[in-house]
């Protein structure tokens, strides 16, 4: 960093020469700031009108008319929607360069009336020197100011200066050093993501503004700022590439839905709205799979043996009569035809079919042309083959095909299948499970098995985040399930939408409209829903390929996920990110290598956050042992701060453990100003210690939609990663440790969450190596009880 000065509204009041320059700088900053607000008015309100005039357009006339009328209301639309979200923040910094000139930097880009900038975009090439300029390097940068702004008002001023030279006597005297960085880390928590625009780093700007082709993995440990990166990159690729992926969107996958409601605000925040939130859960249309299973099934329903079970379980369906069957055809009312379906028909048929290498419902009509077809030629053979019309053997096989045994026949040995029915099949059969998987032993099938899901609706969830790999591997091998009619249909549709979409094209090239997709053009020309974004249309459509994809936390996903992720971005434009040391799950990754080199090949490359800006040193400290027992190879990422706060732990005996600790809590959450606290405790303990805290009026499970918003949230492990809180109580320690093969990963996920301070309560010996974690009351904590 250069020199810094800082510059708040209560040293106006000082006397002195450095005071009044101070003043006068911060009412000259306030006096822009004010301008660049009015000019944001000014903007909304004319892009406001232009979008209630669009709307008040006639809708009919000719389709080119209804074309244009959509293709401005989106592009109004989407600009009010930019605009409005630059109101928090509008302004937070200033560079000077050394050929004088003065640039400001904020949430979006403004000029003026005569087009002049007034006001750079945070993610514009021109406004990297905000985040990258260093004394050794200052890239053309005088100083650097950042503004912290409450509302519309400046209320202070932060300045790293490069030259010296360039300041006044007055100037130099008013060096002293606090960042606004350390500042916005020093506030509370409030249950959801901020963004960092005023406050990114040389490293993680880097990281941001990286090309886009390829798969970049960044590994941080604790409090790097990976997802916040992760998450900024997206506002980047979209605001840099915005021709390339606003038709495709970008997709964010996380670790499960606690997190993607602690995320969600970040992106709107930054103007972005073409952008799916997902976690694999939620990655198939229609399921939301949320029950739990166990570590041992997860396991299996992860491996890559899965492919071939899954493969083996479809082809096993594609079956054979083991004798002739006597399928008696109908002819009008009195006389009736007996045909055979024998065996060696029935194989001829169905490699025909497996010769066509199609998913299964698609096969499935060549299966039942080459068995109508032989049944066909058995017939007119028994009328008299050489005395029938082209036309007669025609309605023979239309015949046949409506015949109720032969449809029952053909559904047997060929049935349309969906994925949900498959997997539901599978798993309900030992016999067939084990006649499909001889790759799996005993126990492992065994963990696979599971009653259907009862007649709908049904009242527990049945789906897991394990089965949705599962499904989409299925949809892969099946196909969807469609009627000979649907698929003219289809046919005929595509063919239509080819030709909208081009006329949709030239209409937008000829506007000069650039930031509305063609297909939302089409979609709204339908009747579809007004701005209906990309994600909308993301999240329905199964094949739909992203134009690049952010993974958080991805270390925990199993090699099956990975497939499905690979599935979604064709091109493999992918932001990776996470950190080796924190993977808990036993399906999860002990290295980025075992999964990248076998999909990306050579078109992968890593990148490391090194600081944490999260996690204070004092609890850091106590981390080295617990990071040196996972990997001595590990190197901690290197904190920026200490809070004169050290870890504490407290041992409460065990059968008073379920009674005390939700008075400890309460005493934590009345000491934490407005923040937030989290109660970390081992899975199998949810129960009795989740249920004995929910009774607290400020306290939440974290599966209820409302608990990040909450002053405590009681989480296992898995829900917290990736979030970070005020204030962290890790209850039994111990048991979180030996919970699971990967428990020291998940111990040491428990102790990096806690922005300010952490507890441990326990009523076992804590683990070894954190022995020098003192109990409370000798370290003077004499409002813990």
């Amino acid at each position: 960093m250069g020199d810094r000065f800082r510059l708040e509204p209560g040293d106006a009041d000082e006397p002195g020469t450095e005071d009044t320059v101070r003043h006068r700088e911060l009412a000259a900053e306030n006096t822009h700031v004010s301008a660049l607000y009015r000019r944001l008015d000014s903007l909304r309100d004319r892009v406001g009108a232009q979008l209630r005039e669009t709307q008040r357009q006639d809708a009919s006339g000719t389709h080119q008319g209804r074309s244009e009328r959509d293709a401005m209301e989106t592009h109004h639309a989407r600009r009010l929607t930019q605009l409005s979200a630059a109101e928090h923040g509008l302004c937070f910094g200033r560079l000077d360069t050394e050929d004088g000139e003065r640039l400001y930097v904020g949430r979006i880009g403004l000029s003026d009336e005569e087009h002049e900038p007034i006001l750079l975009d945070w993610r514009a090439p021109a406004a990297q020197g905000f985040y990258r300029a260093t004394p050794a390097s200052p890239q053309g940068v005088v100083r650097r100011r950042q503004l912290r702004t409450k509302g519309r008002r400046v209320v202070a001023l932060d300045d790293d200066v490069f030259d010296r030279e360039t300041l006044s006597d007055a100037r130099r005297g008013t060096l002293n050093g606090e960042a606004a960085l350390l500042a916005s880390l020093d506030a509370t928590r409030t249950g959801r993501m901020g963004d960092i625009v005023a406050t990114i780093q040389g490293e993680q700007d880097r990281i941001i503004r990286a090309d886009l082709p390829g798969v970049m993995v960044v590994q941080g440990g604790p409090g790097t700022g990976k997802t916040v990166v992760a998450l900024h990159r997206a506002a980047y690729l979209l605001y840099t590439y915005r021709e390339r992926l606003a038709k495709r969107g970008v997709l964010v996958v996380g670790p499960n839905s606690t997190f993607l409601r602690y995320i969600d605000e970040v992106l709107p925040s930054l103007g972005e709205n073409d952008v799916l939130l997902s976690s694999v859960g939620r990655l198939f249309p229609g399921v939301d799979a949320v029950a739990h299973e166990r570590p041992e099934t997860a396991v299996v329903k992860g491996d890559l043996r899965m492919v071939e079970v899954l493969a083996e379980a479809v082809r096993e369906r594609q079956r054979l009569p083991e004798t002739a069957w006597e399928l008696t055809i109908r002819e009008g009312t009195v006389h009736e035809e007996v045909l055979r379906l024998d065996p060696a028909l029935a194989e001829k048929a169905r490699e025909a079919a497996r010769e066509q290498r199609r998913p299964h419902n698609q096969a499935r009509s060549v299966f039942v042309h080459q068995v109508i077809g032989a049944l066909t030629r058995r017939m007119a053979g028994r009328l008299g083959q050489g005395l029938l019309r082209d036309e007669d053997v025609a309605d023979i096989a239309r015949e046949l095909r409506s015949e109720p045994q032969v449809r029952a026949a053909l559904r047997r040995l060929w049935p349309l299948l969906t994925p949900h029915q498959l997997l539901v099949d599978l798993f309900a059969a030992p016999e067939r499970l084990a006649a499909v998987a001889p790759g799996l032993d005993e126990a492992e099938r065994t963990a696979l098995l599971r009653e259907p899901p009862g007649p709908p609706p049904h009242t527990e969830p049945y789906w897991t985040p394990g089965d949705v790999p599962l499904l989409d591997e299925a949809a892969e091998l099946l196909g969807p399930v469609e009627t000979a009619a649907e698929r003219l249909a289809a046919r005929a549709a595509s063919e239509e939408r080819a030709e909208e979409l081009a006329y949709a094209k030239r209409v937008l090239t000829e506007m000069g409209i650039g930031m509305v997709d063609p297909e939302t053009l089409i979609d709204q020309h339908h009747g579809g829903s007004p701005h209906r974004p990309v994600a909308d249309r993301a999240r329905k459509d199964r094949t739909w390929a992203f134009g690049h994809i952010i993974v958080d936390e991805a270390q925990e996903l199993s090699p099956m996920a990975w497939r499905v992720l690979m599935r979604r971005c064709p091109s493999r434009s992918m932001t990776v990110v996470g950190d080796i040391a924190q993977t808990g799950a036993e399906v999860g990754l002990t290295s980025w290598e075992e999964v990248l080199n076998a999909h990306a090949g050579d078109r992968w490359r890593k990148e490391e956050l090194t600081v944490n800006y999260r996690t204070p040193a004092e609890i850091m400290d106590i981390t080295t042992d617990v990071l040196r027992s996972i990997d001595t190879r590990l190197q901690p990422p290197l904190a920026v701060r200490r809070t004169g706060v050290p870890p504490w732990s407290l041992r409460i005996e065990p059968t008073a453990l379920t009674g005390e600790l939700p008075r400890l809590v309460g005493r934590e959450i009345a000491g934490t100003g407005g923040g937030r606290l989290a109660v970390i405790v081992p899975r199998s303990r949810m129960g009795d210690l989740g249920g004995a805290l929910v009774a607290l009026r400020d306290v939440a499970l974290a599966d209820d939609p409302e608990a990040l918003g909450m002053p405590g949230v009681v989480l296992t492990v898995e829900q917290a990663k990736g979030l970070e809180f005020d204030t962290v109580l890790v209850v039994e320690p111990e048991e979180i440790l030996h919970e699971s093969p990967n428990g020291i990963r998940d111990l040491y996920v428990a102790l990096t969450r806690a922005t300010q301070r952490l507890g441990m309560v326990h009523s076992r010996e804590l683990p070894a190596m954190l022995a020098g974690v003192k109990e409370a009351r000798e370290r003077g904590y004499a409002d813990v009880p």
